[in-house]
């Protein structure tokens, strides 16, 4: 996955999960690590998409403008990565029978990673993302009770 893909994904991620809020991609470029102004091109491409609002002016940034239970990871993916197979045949006519196994193994992995894709949206992941932070919480609590 492309970092713009995974850029894109946590800013939605982070956004969808307070949708009133508005948040400013520095911010979030703050918490991922990244860029400010690489944030803002994938951000403008989320805009573009219908995903993101961009608030204007003094307490603006970003808000979260699309349906979390609908959009799913490859409606994020696909705006930034060329989703067809990976793998590619320079002269298909002249490929050789190890050439195309290659090219037919790569497109098959190539579609179940689009299917799961597909089948996951933006709320699983934010289910996920409460999951986690409830099991780290409670392996924290554990170790500094351990600790005591």
């Amino acid at each position: 996955m492309q970092q713009s893909s995974r850029l894109a994904i946590y800013a939605l991620m982070e956004l969808a999960s307070n949708p009133e809020r508005q948040i400013s991609a520095a911010e979030i470029g703050a918490k991922y690590r990244v860029s400010a102004h690489h944030l803002a091109k994938v951000l403008l491409t989320l805009g573009r998409a219908g995903l993101v609002q961009s608030i204007r002016g003094v307490g603006g940034g970003y808000s979260f403008s699309g349906n979390a239970r609908r959009t799913t990871l490859f409606d994020i993916v696909s705006l930034f990565e060329d989703t067809s197979t990976t793998c590619k045949l320079s002269d298909p006519s002249k490929a050789t029978a190890e050439e195309w196994v290659l090219f037919e193994v790569s497109k098959e992995i190539n579609d179940i990673v689009m299917s799961t894709y597909s089948s996951i949206t933006l709320a699983t992941m934010l289910k996920q993302v409460e999951r986690h932070g409830r099991a780290m919480a409670r392996k924290e609590e554990v170790a500094a009770a351990a600790g005591a």
